[in-house]
C-alpha cells in the first residue's frame, strides 16, 4: 500500500556526518566536471557542431560541462519521436506511470547530495538552497505520482436511473517543457514529471545556464525505466529551438517558467493557429513577481527584519518569490530599515562550495550585467543604504543591496530585477501599505507581519497575490503544503504542487451508456 505523502526533510549540515557526506559529494562531482552531454531523442544520443559551455558562476575558470545544442531539424525529429511514443505511452496505466516517478524519486533520494552538489557548482546555490531544491524535486515526483493515482480513480457523478456514466482524465499529447535555471532541478523535474505521469510525452528544452543538471535528471529517468522517447532532452537557443516547438502544429501544450517577456511571447505564439493544428494549445506559465513584505507598526520587528533579509537575499534574490519590496509602516520604518541594513552588511558573499557563505553569485553574465544596471538606476531613485555594486571574487558576485525611501512607482519598485536588491517604501498606515503592495503588474507572493487579526483578515481579502503568507517570509513554498502560482503578469496561477496541477495536463472525457 502506498504510504501517505510527506515532504522530504531538509539536511541538517550542523551534524558532522551530513557535512562530510555533502563534502564527499562535492568532491565526486568536481572530479566529473567538463564532460560532454549529448542531445537525447528516443534511443539516439546526438552530437552537433554547436556546443555550449556551462560555467561555474562562483569560479569562471571552471567548466561544469559542455552541452551539444540542437537546431530546428533536431527539434522536428524530437517532435516526431514524441508523437510516435505518445501512442504507446498514453496506454500505460496511471499506476504504471506513477511507479516510474516513485522509482526516479528513490534514485534521487539515494543520490541526494550528489544532485545538490551539481547545483552548487552549476547554479551557484548554497548548500542549504541546493538541498532544498533537491528535496523539492523529490517532493514533486512523490506528490504527482499519488495525484495521478487519485484522479484515475472513479470520479463522483450524480447518478440517474437507466445510465452508466463515467468521467476519466486522459492525456493531451506532446508538450514542450521550458524550465528556468533558478530551480534547475526542482522545477525541471516538477514540470516534466507532471506532464509524463499524466500520459503525455515531452520535449524538454532546459535553461541554457543549467543544461548539465537537466542531463543528470535524464540519466536517472532512464535508470528508473522510463521508456525512451517519453522525454527528449533538447538543449538549444530559445529563440530558435524553443520558438519552433511552441509554433509547431503538433504541440498540444507548453509548460513554461521564466521571465515575463518570454512567457508573453510564448503565449502570443501559441495563440496563433497554424495549418495542421487541431486544437487550441494550452499554455501553463509562471512568469515571475515583484513581491512585497508588509510590516505593520504592531509587528514583531525582529521577525520582520529576519524575514526581509532571508526573502530578499537567499540565493542572491534569484527567486520569483523573493522579497524585492519592503513596505513598512512609518512608525517602525527606521527601526526595520536599520535592522535590515545591519544584517545585509554582515552577509558573507562568496563561493558556495564553502558552507559558511550566505550569498553566492548570480547565474551568468546576462543576469550580472542586468542587476548591476538596475542598481545604478536605484541610486537615482532611492537612498543607497547597503551594497550597491560588485562583490569580490572570480565570479558573478553582487553585494546585497538595500535602497531606502523609494517611490512605489520607481523602476526598481515596478520591474523584476531578479537579484539581491530590495527597495524600502514608507507607508502611512496599513491601508496605504496594501495599496502599495498591489500597485504592480505582478501578483505572485507577498507577506504581512502584524499582530492585528483585523488587518490579517483585510489582507486576506485585499492583498492580490497567489501565495500570501502571514507573520513569516514570502519564500519557501512546500509541495502539497503551499500550491504555488500567481495572478496578473505572474502567470496562469497554475498552482504547482497542488491538487489542481495535473488537470492542466489532462482533458476530461465523459462516457455515458444507456442500460
Amino acid at each position: 500500500m502506498l504510504q501517505e505523502y510527506r515532504n522530504e526533510p531538509f539536511t541538517d549540515f550542523s551534524k558532522e556526518e551530513n557535512y562530510k557526506a555533502f563534502q564527499a559529494a562535492l568532491d565526486k562531482v568536481q572530479s566529473e566536471l567538463g564532460k560532454e552531454y549529448e542531445i537525447i531523442i528516443g534511443d539516439e544520443r546526438i552530437k552537433t557542431e554547436r556546443t555550449m559551455k556551462s560555467l561555474n558562476p562562483s569560479n569562471l575558470d571552471q567548466v561544469v560541462g559542455v552541452a551539444y545544442e540542437a537546431n530546428v531539424e533536431l527539434a522536428e525529429k524530437a517532435m516526431q519521436v514524441a508523437l510516435s511514443t505518445f501512442e504507446t505511452w498514453k496506454k500505460y496505466s496511471p499506476a504504471a506511470r506513477a511507479r516510474i516517478l516513485f522509482k526516479t524519486s528513490a534514485i534521487m533520494r539515494r543520490r541526494k547530495h550528489e544532485f545538490s552538489a551539481w547545483m552548487v557548482l552549476e547554479a551557484g546555490k548554497s548548500w542549504a538552497e541546493a538541498d532544498a531544491d533537491t528535496a523539492e524535486a523529490i517532493d514533486f515526483m512523490e506528490f504527482y505520482g499519488r495525484e495521478m493515482i487519485r484522479i484515475s480513480e472513479s470520479q463522483p457523478l450524480t447518478r440517474i436511473p437507466g445510465e452508466d456514466n463515467e468521467l476519466t482524465y486522459i492525456p493531451l499529447g506532446v508538450g514542450v517543457v521550458i524550465p528556468p535555471w533558478n530551480f534547475p532541478l526542482a522545477i525541471t523535474v516538477g514540470m516534466t514529471t507532471a506532464a509524463i505521469v499524466s500520459g503525455n510525452t515531452v520535449v524538454l528544452k532546459p535553461a541554457s545556464p543549467t543544461n548539465v543538471i537537466a542531463a543528470k535528471f535524464m540519466e536517472i529517468l532512464e535508470e528508473a525505466g522510463c521508456p525512451s522517447g517519453v522525454v527528449s532532452y533538447l538543449p538549444g537557443p530559445g529563440a530558435e529551438v524553443g520558438e519552433y516547438l511552441v509554433k509547431h502544429p503538433k504541440t498540444r501544450f507548453i509548460s513554461f517558467t521564466g521571465s515575463r517577456a518570454v512567457g508573453l511571447r510564448i503565449n502570443e505564439l501559441a495563440a496563433k493557429t497554424v495549418p495542421g493544428q487541431k486544437w487550441i494549445k494550452r499554455v501553463v506559465a509562471e512568469m515571475g513577481g515583484k513581491d512585497a513584505i508588509v510590516v505593520n507598526n504592531d509587528a514583531d520587528l525582529d521577525l520582520a527584519v529576519d524575514s526581509i533579509v532571508k526573502a530578499a537575499f537567499s540565493f542572491a534574490g534569484q527567486k520569483c518569490s523573493a522579497c524585492s519590496r519592503a513596505i513598512i509602516h512609518q512608525d517602525v520604518y527606521d527601526q526595520v530599515l536599520e535592522g535590515v541594513v545591519a544584517k545585509a552588511k554582515e552577509l558573507k558573499v562568496g563561493n558556495t562550495t564553502d558552507l559558511g557563505v550566505d550569498l553566492g553569485p548570480v547565474v551568468d553574465d546576462k543576469a550580472y550585467n542586468k542587476i548591476l544596471e538596475y542598481i545604478e538606476i536605484g541610486k537615482q531613485e532611492g537612498r543607497l543604504m547597503a551594497g550597491g555594486g560588485k562583490a569580490e571574487g572570480n565570479g558573478y558576485y553582487i553585494q546585497p543591496t538595500v535602497f531606502a525611501d523609494v517611490d512605489p512607482q520607481a523602476r526598481i519598485s515596478q520591474e523584476e530585477i531578479f537579484g539581491p536588491v530590495v527597495a524600502f517604501h514608507k507607508a502611512n498606515d496599513f491601508d496605504h501599505a496594501l495599496e502599495i503592495a498591489n500597485n504592480t503588474d505582478y501578483g505572485l507572493t507577498g507577506a504581512v507581519l502584524t499582530k492585528s487579526r483585523a488587518n490579517l483578515e483585510k489582507a486576506r481579502e485585499e492583498f492580490h497575490v497567489g501565495n500570501l503568507y502571514f507573520n513569516r517570509k514570502c519564500t519557501g513554498a512546500l509541495v502539497g503544503v503551499h500550491p504555488f502560482g500567481g495572478f496578473n503578469m505572474s502567470g496562469t496561477d497554475s498552482k504547482a504542487g497542488g491538487r489542481d496541477y495535473l488537470l492542466l495536463f489532462t482533458q476530461a472525457k465523459m462516457v455515458s451508456e444507456a442500460l
